[in-house]
C-alpha cells in the first residue's frame, strides 16, 4: 500500500471494546538485531490503563530511524560508544517499538474523566523530569515503554492531545510526533522568526521536511538542501528555494554560497559532519546553527574563531518539550501544516515498511495501519 491518496478524518467505525483478557496484533522487538528480531505476534495481551493513564486505539503509526537504531542497539553509552542500547541507555525486552501515535481512547484509568473516551488524540511521546514547559525527557513511547506498534498502546493521561476536530486525516497525525517534534524543538531552540532566511539540510527526510514545513508557517524563507529528484515535493512542502546536494561536484555549502551571498540567519542540520562547520561560515554575525542529527557523522573540527568572531551561535537540540509539543499540536488542530503520507503498510507487513524506510527513495513519512490487511 504506497503513494498518496485522500482519506477522511475522523474517529472510524464503532469498535468494539477488549475483555480484559483479550489479545492484540503487535509487533514486538526481542533483542538488540537485525530485522529477524522484530516478531508479528497475534497473542499480545491488549494493556489495562493503569491510575491516569489512558488505552488509545491506535489508527496509524508511523516510522523513524529511531526504531531502526533502537533494534540496532546504535546509540551506544557515555562509557561506552560500542555498548548495544537505546537512546537513553537499556531496553527491556520484549518490547513494543512506535513512537508515533493518532488513535481513538478507548479506555481510561483512574484519576481520569471517561469524558475523553471516544476522542481522536495525538499522543506526545515523551515523558518528562517534571511537569514544567520545558521539562527534559526521561523516557520516549516506544523505547522505555510500549509503543504503537501494536493495535492498543497505554500512556499518561497528560500526554494525549484532543485533535478530534483536526482536517488532517489520522495517518497524517501519526506523522507529526517524533519528526515534526524534533523539528519544532529545533524551530525554537533556535530562535527562527518571520522573515528569517534558513538553510535546511537533509530536507525530504522525516524531520527535514518538518523542519521546512514549520519554519515556511511562521513565515521564514527556506533554501532547502536535498536531491534534485525529490525537489519539487519539498517545494511543495514550504521551500522557497532548493539546492540540489550534489551542485557543484558535490560541493553543495559553495552552492549555499552563491544562492546567498550575504548570508542566511539560520542552518536547521540533520546531517552533521563536515558540511556543518562549513555552514557555519555562511551564516550572518549572530546568526545561529541549530542540529539534530550525525547521519554524515558525528566528530567534526569546527574553527571555533568562525563562531566567536562573529558571535554565531552553535545550537543542540533534541526531540521537543512538552511546551514544544503543545504548539504543534495547535498546528494539528489548525491543518495549517500537512504531513505527507509517503508510504502506508499494514502493521503485518511492517518488515516491508522497514526495508522500504531503509531505502531511503521516499519523501515524507511511511505509515502502519494495525487496522488494515496485509
Amino acid at each position: 500500500m504506497t503513494g498518496e491518496r485522500p482519506r477522511a478524518a475522523g474517529v472510524g467505525l464503532p469498535h468494539a471494546r477488549p475483555h480484559d483478557d483479550a489479545t492484540m496484533t503487535a509487533a514486538v522487538l526481542t533483542a538488540f538485531g537485525g530485522p529477524e528480531v522484530l516478531v508479528v505476534r497475534d497473542d499480545v495481551p491488549v494493556p489495562l490503563p493503569a491510575r491516569e493513564q489512558v488505552r488509545v486505539r491506535v489508527s496509524a503509526a508511523s516510522l523513524n530511524n529511531t526504531d531502526l537504531w533502537t533494534r540496532e542497539g546504535a546509540y551506544g553509552t557515555a562509557e561506552n560508544p560500542d555498548a548495544l542500547a537505546g537512546w537513553l541507555g537499556p531496553i527491556d525486552f520484549p518490547r513494543i517499538q512506535g513512537g508515533d501515535v493518532a488513535g481513538v481512547v478507548d479506555a481510561v484509568g483512574e484519576h481520569v474523566s471517561p469524558e475523553i473516551v471516544g476522542r481522536r488524540v495525538l499522543v506526545d511521546p515523551a515523558r518528562y523530569a517534571h511537569a514544567g514547559p520545558d521539562a527534559p525527557i526521561v523516557a520516549v513511547l516506544g523505547s522505555e515503554f510500549d509503543g504503537g506498534f501494536a493495535e492498543y498502546t497505554v500512556v499518561d493521561a497528560a500526554r494525549v492531545h484532543d485533535v478530534t476536530g483536526s482536517p488532517l486525516t489520522d495517518e497524517q497525525l501519526a506523522c507529526l510526533p517524533i519528526a515534526s517534534g524534533t523539528a519544532m524543538g529545533m524551530l525554537e531552540r533556535g530562535g527562527i522568526t518571520a522573515g528569517e532566511t534558513v538553510v535546511v539540510t537533509g530536507a525530504s527526510g522525516g524531520v527535514g521536511l518538518a523542519v521546512v514545513g514549520l519554519a515556511a508557517a511562521r513565515g521564514a524563507r527556506v533554501t532547502a538542501i536535498t536531491e534534485q529528484a525529490k525537489a519539487a515535493l519539498v517545494e511543495e512542502a514550504g521551500a522557497a528555494m532548493t539546492v540540489d546536494r550534489s551542485d557543484r561536484g558535490g560541493d553543495v555549502v559553495a552552492a549555499i554560497r552563491a544562492a546567498h551571498p550575504d548570508g542566511v540567519d539560520a542552518v536547521v542540520d540533520v546531517v552533521g559532519g563536515d558540511q556543518l562547520a562549513r555552514l557555519i561560515d555562511v551564516l550572518v554575525p549572530g546568526g545561529r546553527a541549530v542540529v539534530a542529527g550525525a547521519v554524515a557523522g558525528p566528530v567534526t573540527e569546527i574553527d571555533l574563531r568562525r563562531l566567536y568572531l562573529h558571535n554565531r551561535r552553535l545550537i543542540g537540540s533534541t526531540m521537543h518539550t512538552a511546551a514544544h509539543f503543545a504548539k504543534l499540536v495547535d498546528h494539528a488542530r489548525a491543518g495549517d501544516v500537512r504531513p505527507r503520507v509517503a508510504a502506508r503498510h499494514a502493521l503485518t507487513a511492517i518488515h516491508e515498511a522497514q526495508a522500504q524506510f531503509v531505502r531511503r527513495e521516499h519523501v515524507g513519512k511511511i505509515v502502519v495501519l494495525p487496522g488494515a490487511a496485509s
